[in-house]
């Protein structure tokens, strides 16, 4: 062994030895390989049978013709079932005791009647719950017709910003309910407005 190192073959290089040297060439990176597309077996077209074809192209291309109905007149029965034209909720009224605690808000609506003179009702937040519970309960199949009531809240329901948006809420509320002549004519709703 010699004292120079010529002659040894250390398996440690420098890096600047093994940037110079050729031995780790890269080799090239070949392209990607595109594989055939295929079309998912749900793709493919099928013959259509006579029980597959449309309702339209067996009538030859036209369209079935629309038929409208007159539901306004008195003697049908959804006409009578609508009695209100429009619902407001103009104000509230804070009611406090005399020491503050049970405290509450008083809603003062304003319905608009088809026939008549506008009448107003007073109503609280827990009376418009109830009422849509009772519709929920009695309508369920349409329940997706009946909006939500507007959130609640123990820290800000007294605030103005908070009772403006509930009143808003509220008013959309009995507007889509009182309107509708799926509801309206129910004893439900009637007890609700006329206190039965």
């Amino acid at each position: 062994m010699e004292a120079n190192g010529d002659d040894d073959k250390s398996p440690v290089r420098s890096l600047d030895d093994v940037a110079n040297s050729d031995d780790h060439a890269a080799a090239p990176i070949p392209p990607p390989v595109a594989a055939p597309l295929q079309s998912p077996p749900f793709w493919k077209v099928h013959g259509r049978s006579v029980s597959g074809a449309s309702f339209m192209s067996n009538r030859g291309g036209r369209p079935t013709p629309i038929q409208l109905e007159d539901h306004s007149e008195e003697s049908h029965d959804q006409g009578r079932a609508c009695w209100a034209k429009h619902v407001t909720i103009d104000d509230y009224t804070v009611v406090t005791g005399t020491t503050g605690i049970g405290a509450y808000v008083v809603w003062n609506c304003t319905v608009e009647t088809l026939k008549g003179a506008p009448f107003t009702i007073r109503k609280r937040f827990s009376e418009f719950d109830k009422l849509r519970a009772d519709l929920v309960r009695a309508f369920p199949h349409a329940e997706a017709s009946i909006p939500p009531l507007p959130r609640k809240s123990v820290v800000s329901r007294f605030r103005v910003k908070f009772l403006e948006h509930r009143k808003a809420g509220l008013s959309h509320f009995l507007n889509c309910i009182l309107l509708n002549p799926e509801f309206s004519g129910s004893p439900i709703l009637r007890e609700f407005v006329f206190d039965v």
